[in-house]
């Protein structure tokens, strides 16, 4: 009887996998089908490309007989040669009456759609991007049109009218959005509606400046049913409303942009995303128009995060209201809205929000701005805990730049965020909480870690996971007997994105604000923190230079170093520039004292990042076995050597399919193993001392970070007590398999694994000096 209850149960459970595994089936199906349908919409409009370019080639053949036309490039200076020749013709001025607006209209339309579905412009495929079930959507940039542009299409699980509506609400999604004032609304004869916008961005660093746009936004419905939103900038118009240059922006220019937006046979909807603009690059210092020159950047920050926005919307109606930490998805995402606007409003500085620059003290390399307009300091008037009345009438910001030198900016950034004690003052994060009248925080959740006096607490993440909230415990602030008004521990609300190094085009931000004891929705925040800029993105993708650039990347000379190619020929980055910006409530009988203290503390945080910007560059790190590749030293070798022998010796089998090699070959093909491989330490509490490159990549953290990491952190409670009851047998008999399960990374993203292998790892006098674990088939969930 006993046999045939566990026969069924065994039956049921296998039933119910194949049922879940059927339905996972059939949803990618769906997803393969309607990728397969973009993909031959994709197929179409290269054929044609094809076709017109081969058409373009023989025309220039019989006309030019062999000339070359001798054109000006459009960015700045140089001068170039071109088998094309771009005419900017002087046009008189466009009739802006009704009448007038709806012809600029049809026309922008016209062009949009030949940029969406035709050839007006030559696409080449986004760097590092494959299109698939999985993927954001196809994704291309520009090659060799007027300024910068990017087109995407994707599939999201949103109505067409829904999605409209989100694209349509720029400053929820695009974060360098200041502001969109809708100034005017013509209705038009066939349904349409012509909006009149002014839109103002904001500055990405503190050595550039911000830049507006005046925009005719065109909204109407084709024969298909689908829908069209188009949008281009307003210039030389006539008999009409117009919009004079505005103090401290640039005038740019969105040339015919827009979604298109297609109803999906069984829901959902097939989008086409284009933005197509002239950001204006000779206006800013020539060590930054590199950013303002790629269209790869331009994917990243606008074209790709308005599918993003499209996608989490869509992930979270499909998903509970209300997360784990009681908060529903879209208030955590209006936090992390909130957060990153106030870091830019910081950095920027307006006047009309009450900014206004104070005295250097003979050196201009930090610069302080004080608000004490009643908009600002809204929110900030609570109470202390134990009934003091609140003071602060007035915010400081203390913000600098700074360039770097061939520093990652994805694994800077994590180390900022895993590290916070090499670069912060205590006193001084004790100070801010005080200011902003933190008390204790009652918040409780799992950790995803605790780094050097820090505990990491997830709050939220997106689906691509490029982006997570989370709040920050810092303990042992406030220490000393002076400072008995200050709390004895804080917690701050941070905003860490940028993470993946291999994302062409992203930037890395670290921004963080002491939070209230309440967590409310509303809670007053101040945004200090970081943002890492790449400036050398190589040339786009299909640049007849590429091929050229990339040699020279790898042109190291016998004494270079394998981390820094590598680093050079996957990112193309070399250079990149920090923009720090940190916000101080204060007195106003008190902004001198704290604006000296803010000024050197900006200063000793940049002396401290460029510290550890050095000892994290490549050309460093292959000198001391450290971040990227820790092939060469002796230490690695005996190690790696010990891992395999101590795995042959209990399990029988070779970890390697070629052993009999030397040390060196060893430790490369231990190094990049498929599976994750990672040692811990055999202490009470077991720290992680070792991993292979994919041990690194499922923890999300690097070599250098790795050592904070503890054993018991990255299982969850299931997986603790497996690893208890198996430990035992691991320190007798050597080793113990591991059934499958989940785990988390050090960015507390769930990590599922087919199964696991923990051996004891022997050293050369037989006595244990580590265990070692092999994660085999691992997948973030």
């Amino acid at each position: 009887m006993t046999m045939h209850c566990l026969f069924l149960l065994c039956w049921f459970r296998c039933r119910e996998k194949q049922r879940k595994e059927a339905s996972r089936l059939q949803a990618v199906n769906r997803k393969l089908t309607a990728m397969n349908k973009l993909l031959m919409e994709e197929n179409d409009r290269l054929q044609k490309q094809v076709s017109h370019l081969v058409y373009e080639n023989g025309y220039f053949r019989q006309h030019t007989q062999g000339t070359t036309l001798a054109t000006k490039d459009t960015s700045c200076e140089s001068v170039v040669t071109s088998g094309q020749h771009h005419l900017t013709p002087q046009h008189p001025p466009r009739d802006a009456s009704p009448a007038g607006l709806l012809s600029i209209a049809e026309e922008t339309l016209a062009e949009f759609l030949s940029k969406a579905t035709g050839t007006a412009v030559e696409w080449v495929q986004m760097p590092g991007m494959k299109p698939g079930p999985d993927s954001i959507g196809i994704v291309a940039i520009s090659h060799g049109c007027t300024g910068v542009a990017a087109r995407a299409c994707g599939l999201v699980g949103l109505e067409p009218t829904r999605v409209a509506e989100i694209l349509k609400d720029l400053p929820s999604w695009l974060r360098d959005c200041r502001a969109v004032d809708v100034l005017n609304v013509l209705p038009t004869a066939n349904g349409g509606t012509i909006e009149l916008l002014y839109m103002q961005l904001y500055a990405p660093t503190t050595l550039a400046p911000a830049c507006d746009f005046w925009l005719l936004r065109y909204t109407s419905v084709l024969e298909d049913g689908s829908l069209v939103i188009c949008v281009r900038s307003l210039k030389n118009t006539q008999n009409g409303p117009t919009m004079p240059p505005v103090q401290h922006f640039v005038r740019a220019e969105m040339l015919p942009s827009g979604y298109l937006i297609r109803p999906c046979e069984g829901g959902g909807s097939i989008i086409h995303i284009v933005d197509h603009m002239d950001l204006e690059p000779c206006s800013v210092p020539e060590v930054l128009r590199p950013l303002y020159e790629s269209s790869a950047v331009l994917a990243q920050k606008m074209t790709m995060a308005a599918l993003r926005q499209l996608r989490q919307i869509a992930h979270e109606v499909s998903q509970s209201n209300v997360t784990g930490w009681g908060r529903r998805p879209a208030a955590l995402r209006a936090l992390s809205q909130r957060l990153s606007r106030g870091f830019n409003e910081a950095l920027n500085g307006f006047t009309d929000e009450g900014w206004s620059m104070m005295g250097n003290d003979g050196m201009d390399d930090v610069t302080i701005l004080i608000n004490s307009s009643p908009d600002k300091l809204m929110g900030l008037n609570l109470s202390f805990a134990n009934g003091f009345p609140a003071v602060s009438n007035s915010v400081l910001c203390a913000k600098a730049s700074m360039l770097l030198q061939n520093v990652p900016p994805a694994i800077l950034l994590r180390f900022l965020r895993e590290h916070r004690s090499e670069w912060a003052d205590n006193n001084i994060d004790a100070y801010s909480a005080a200011a902003v009248k933190v008390g204790p925080c009652s918040l409780a959740g799992s950790r995803v870690g605790s780094f050097g006096g820090q505990v990491i607490l997830p709050l939220a993440h997106t689906i691509e996971h490029e982006e997570f909230l989370e709040v920050i415990k810092l303990e042992g602030v406030g220490h000393s007997p002076e400072d008995a008004m200050m709390p004895r521990e804080m917690f701050l609300l941070q905003l860490c994105s940028g993470m993946d190094e291999n994302a062409v085009g992203s930037c890395a931000e670290l921004i963080f604000a002491p939070i209230d004891a309440s967590f409310a929705d509303d809670a007053p925040l101040l945004p200090s923190g970081f943002r890492i800029i790449p400036l050398d993105y190589g040339k786009e993708a299909s640049s007849p230079n590429r091929t050229l650039d990339l040699a020279s990347a790898l042109e190291i000379g016998p004494t270079g170093n394998k981390a820094s190619s590598e680093f050079s020929a996957n990112t193309g980055c070399v250079r990149s520039v920090m923009t720090i910006a940190f916000e101080f409530a204060c007195e106003s009988h008190m902004q001198e004292h704290v604006a000296s203290m803010a000024r050197q503390y900006v200063r000793s945080i940049i002396s401290s990042v460029q510290r550890v910007a050095l000892a994290l560059s490549p050309s460093h790190l292959s000198s001391h076995a450290g971040l990227r590749s820790p092939l060469g030293t002796p230490e690695a070798q005996t190690l790696a050597r010990w891992i395999c022998n101590s795995y042959r010796c209990y399990l029988g089998v070779e970890l390697l399919k070629s052993s009999n090699e030397g040390g060196e070959s060893i430790l490369k093909s231990l190094w990049h193993h498929s599976d994750a491989i990672m040692c811990c330490s055999l202490k009470a509490l077991p720290v992680f001392t070792f991993a292979n490159q994919a041990g690194l990549d499922m923890l999300e953290t690097t070599l250098v970070a790795l050592q904070d990491i503890t054993l018991e952190k990255i299982f969850d409670d299931h997986g603790r007590k497996t690893l208890c009851s198996e430990f035992p047998q691991i320190m007798q008999q050597g080793f113990a398999c591991l059934q499958g399960g989940i785990c988390l990374s050090s960015m507390g993203r769930p990590v599922s694994y087919e199964r696991a292998v923990a051996w004891k790892v022997l050293n050369e006098e037989e006595t244990a000096h580590c265990m070692c674990f092999l994660f085999v088939n691992w997948s973030f969930v």
